[in-house]
Parts: C-alpha cells; sequence; structure tokens
C-alpha cells in the first residue's frame, strides 16, 4: 500500500491515483482505477508506463547509470565473467566460489544439442539469415524439453534457464556453420563460455584450433554487456509472450524476433554498413561534414545513445576490449577497421561531437571488434541474442514466479462508425450508440 496519490480532474469528478515509490528513478501513477470510469491512459510506444515492477535491472540514462542487481556494469565487466552475471540475474546475488563452478558445470554439461535436433538446421537454405534459424530453433527446444515445461515448477524453470543459457552460442554457431554449408563443430567442456563459441564458430573437423585468449576476452565481454537492458522492445516482448503461460522456449523466441528488428539489434550492424558506405579513411571528412548538415539525410551510426544521455557506462570497458584486439590482431592492412579508429578520434576530439555528446557507445565498439575478428555482419545480431538470453530469461522467471497478470494493451479506436446493415450492398453508417 501507499499514502500517496495523485488526483486526476476529468469534467469536474476527481479520481485519486496511488503513486508507488521506487527504489531507484521515478515513482509510478498506478492508473488501473480509469478504466472503470471509462478510461484508458494513452502511451504510444509505452515510454511513459511501467507494466510491471522489477528487481533485475535499473537505467539512469541522465547520470550514465546501469546497475544489474544494484551492482555497476563497469564493475562487473572488469572483476566478473559472462557466466558469473548470468547467475546473478537469474539468483539475485553473486555466487561463491563453488556455486559459480558448479553453475558453469551445469551450463557446459547441457551445451549440446543431440542428433535429431540437428536434423533442424537441415531444412533451412544455406543463405537464410541466421536469425530466422534462431527463431526457428529456439521455439523447437520446447520439443526436446517437453516434460520440463511447468511453469509453475521452480525447478523446470531453473532447467530450462539453464538449457537456454547452454544451448543459445551452440545454435548460433550452428546457424553460421550451415551458412558455410560446413560440418557443425561439438562443443567441448573444457573450454570457457565464450571461447567454446568461438571454436564453434571457427574450427573446423580435423583441424587443430585454437582461440586466442585475447579475443575470448573480447567475446565474452560482449556478452556480458547486452546481457540485460531493463525494460526494452525485446524483453517486454519475452515478458508479454510470457504472461499467455507459454512455455519459455516460445517466449524467448518472441524476444530474439523482436530483437531481429533493426531498430532494436541492429545498431552495430549499422556501424559497419555507415563505414562502408564512406568508403575510405579520404571520404571521412566529406562524410563528417554530412552528419553536420541538418538537411542532410546521412548520420553518423554508433554515436550517442537514446538512453544514454552524457555518456553509454558500457562504452569504456568496450573501448578498452576493442583496442586490445585490434593491437593484437593490426589495423595496418584492414581499411574498414582504420576507418573505425579514424571516427573514434574524430568523435572524441571534434567541438560538433563533445557538445553533442555524440560518443562512440558500446555498439560502435562491439561491431568493430566483430567486424575484426571475422564474424560477418549477419551473424551480429545473433550474437547480441546469445548475451541478452539470461535477461530475457530472468525476466521471465521473475514475471512467472509471483502473481501476475496477461497482457492486455488497450487501443484508442479510430476505426468505422457502426454498420446498421448486415448487407455488404446496402451499409449504412451510423455513430454507435453511447451505451454501447
Amino acid at each position: 500500500m501507499t499514502d500517496k496519490t495523485a488526483k486526476l480532474t476529468i469534467d469536474g469528478k476527481e479520481i485519486d491515483l496511488p503513486i508507488y515509490e521506487a527504489t531507484n528513478g521515478p515513482d509510478v501513477v498506478d492508473v488501473g482505477k480509469l478504466t472503470g470510469q471509462g478510461y484508458f491512459t494513452y502511451d504510444p510506444g509505452f515510454v511513459s508506463t511501467a507494466a510491471c515492477d522489477s528487481e533485475i535491472t535499473f537505467i539512469d540514462g541522465d547520470q550514465g547509470i546501469l546497475l544489474h542487481r544494484g551492482y555497476p556494469i563497469e564493475q562487473l565487466a572488469e572483476k566478473s565473467q559472462h557466466l558469473e552475471l548470468c547467475y546473478l540475474l537469474l539468483n539475485g546475488e553473486l555466487p561463491s566460489e563453488f556455486e559459480l563452478t558448479e553453475f558453469i558445470a551445469s551450463v557446459k554439461s547441457r551445451a549440446a544439442v543431440d542428433s535429431q535436433f540437428k536434423e533442424f538446421f537441415k531444412g533451412f537454405k544455406t543463405d537464410a539469415h541466421p536469425m530466422a534459424i534462431m527463431c526457428g530453433v529456439t521455439g523447437a527446444l520446447a520439443a526436446s524439453f517437453h516434460n520440463a515445461l511447468d511453469i509453475d515448477n521452480a525447478e523446470d524453470r531453473k532447467e530450462t534457464s539453464l538449457q537456454l543459457i547452454a544451448k543459445i552460442p551452440t545454435m548460433a554457431a550452428m546457424s553460421y556453420k550451415n551458412a558455410l554449408g560446413e560440418d557443425f563443430v561439438e562443443p567441448r567442456e573444457d573450454l570457457g563460455y565464450a571461447e567454446n563459441f568461438l571454436h564453434m564458430m571457427f574450427a573446423k573437423k580435423g583441424e587443430d584450433y585454437k582461440v586466442s585468449s585475447t579475443i575470448a576476452k573480447a567475446m565474452d565481454r560482449i556478452f556480458l554487456l547486452h546481457a540485460d537492458h531493463e525494460q526494452n522492445a525485446s524483453t517486454s516482448t519475452v515478458r508479454l509472450a510470457g504472461s499467455t503461460g507459454t512455455n519459455p522456449y516460445a517466449a524467448i523466441a518472441a524476444g530474439i524476433a523482436a530483437l531481429w528488428g533493426p531498430s532494436h539489434g541492429g545498431a552495430n550492424e549499422a556501424v559497419l554498413n555507415m563505414i562502408d558506405e564512406i568508403g575510405s579513411v579520404d571520404n571521412i571528412p566529406e562524410y563528417i561534414n554530412k552528419a553536420k548538415d541538418k538537411d542532410d539525410p546521412f548520420r553518423i551510426m554508433g554515436f550517442g545513445h537514446r538512453v544514454y544521455k552524457n555518456y553509454d557506462p558500457r562504452a569504456k570497458v568496450m573501448q578498452q576490449t576493442c583496442h586490445e584486439v585490434l593491437a593484437e590482431l593490426g589495423v595496418e592492412d584492414n581499411p574498414t577497421l582504420a576507418m573505425a579508429k579514424e571516427l573514434e578520434r574524430i568523435a572524441l576530439e571534434d567541438e560538433y561531437f563533445v557538445e553533442k555528446r555524440l560518443y562512440p557507445n558500446v555498439d560502435f565498439y562491439s561491431g568493430i571488434i566483430l567486424k575484426a575478428i571475422g564474424i560477418p555482419v549477419e551473424m551480429f545480431t545473433v550474437i547480441f541474442t546469445t548475451g541478452r538470453t539470461p535477461g530475457w530469461i530472468a525476466h521471465w522467471n521473475e514475471m512467472v514466479s509471483t502473481a501476475y497478470k496477461i497482457g492486455r494493451p488497450r487501443q484508442l479506436y479510430k476505426g468505422c462508425l457502426l454498420y446498421t446493415s448486415p448487407s455488404p450492398r446496402d451499409r449504412t453508417r451510423s455513430r454507435m450508440p453511447s451505451s454501447a
């Protein structure tokens, strides 16, 4: 309960609306009473609507703050690994050494997919987009693990969480191999999470492939820095799908479909497409001038952030990681990476970019890293999916573990008036009675 209320006056009638206090961030006004008074709120995009309460992640875009269970993302990136963050998101606390070891072993033991499941991939053309494959095979996991789908059972939810965290990178690597027409590479329990993913991506049967520790660390950080980002299009999609009581694999598949949209999951891909458009280092000044021209449609991608107004707290960590990767691989013979470094220099030094706070964000640096280590652009969103899966699971689990309602967004109806005749050839429109 709360003692704080907001008063809304409509046609002289006063309605008291409860106000609930947040531990951090804006308080919220409960508008549930309005429906009984014959009104809905109108909030396209739900940008001013809290559809749930959550204890998982907090963002303050103005201050550049991102917290997972109260821990700053910078601290987690510097001191933890991705699977440790997965445990934190799922369980609310960082694991002890024993708990982490046990959790890692549980994930590794579930990474492989059986021979029957592999047959799904034969149904996709080799030129199929990897995200199309990920949508399909993630939902199909429900067919393999149909005996552990009781969402009211805590042990079933735990098993589902482990299966998804373990198998998403395996299926992601398989989608890449499918595009190449190469044999799948089995996961190895002696490798770390990110290391194993890279091994499944780039190793070939019969060849001894070794993963660089620098590259493995970079990939682990990419996963970690994208693990959760509070309520957004894909996370809300997972919650909305899950609110129907559907199985978790279907809910996560819905989140993947939402992430596939270029406005959500395609930011680092857009960075590389922009660099390709620029063409060479020599052309950068021309495109910088185009970006400064408000009448020119060209925009510098990967700079600034719609949420973080001053800086993206993930960007500094990713910048350091990016420079480590480029130092190991070299950029002298790669024009794309050379352009990226020059764009970064300009963004950090040019008064126009500094004044408008158009700083290189996490998507800029992660896109450059992925390009540098040889991952094709169409796989970028799949990498995002792999990193974001534990966040989706945590939100789904949080919702179904407590009392919840099926998602039921309302609408402002602007369609046709009432048809008074059933005949399609003699239809007369009239206003719908006010009592309807």
